[in-house]
């Protein structure tokens, strides 16, 4: 499984695995309960890869931020999402010191911290490794 075959669904609360692509949506496996449910096309739905939070100098994608928790927590379980607004803001802060104050609500850092402690429970926080494949390699695989 990679990054990129994770999703979160507005509406829907927790992280999908995407298993294909139905007649008239998306089918998806919870990766909590391993139930599957077809998504309708019209839902709005997110790989873990295209989604970036908010810096002063622009973006950092998701993949970034989820392995900055993961070296400050070494590799343990992040600040619970049930915590005051103030101590998550302060915990974000340490996490990613230049992300937007403006833009970046509460909100989000708890959905950021849910996923983290979400992904880090099922022993999947290996796939924000990436794989880097040698320029040369790439070339050779295209002939």
């Amino acid at each position: 499984m990679e990054l990129k075959d994770i999703m979160a669904i507005s509406g829907h609360s927790g992280l999908f695995k995407f298993i294909s692509q139905g007649r008239h949506g998306i089918i998806v496996e919870s990766l909590t309960d391993g139930k599957r449910n077809n998504i309708n096309a019209s839902a709005k739905v997110s790989s873990l890869t295209d989604i970036a939070i908010f810096t002063h100098d622009g973006e950092i994608a998701f993949k970034d931020v989820l392995k900055k928790i993961k070296e400050t927590e070494n590799g343990g379980a992040a600040i619970s999402q049930k915590s005051d607004d103030k101590d998550l803001k302060k915990y974000f802060e340490k996490i990613l010191p230049e992300y937007d104050r403006e833009r970046v609500y509460t909100s989000d850092i708890k959905k950021v911290i849910t996923w983290y402690n979400q992904l880090q429970s099922l022993n999947l926080l290996d796939i924000i490794e990436e794989k880097e494949t040698p320029a040369e390699e790439v070339k050779e695989e295209a002939k």
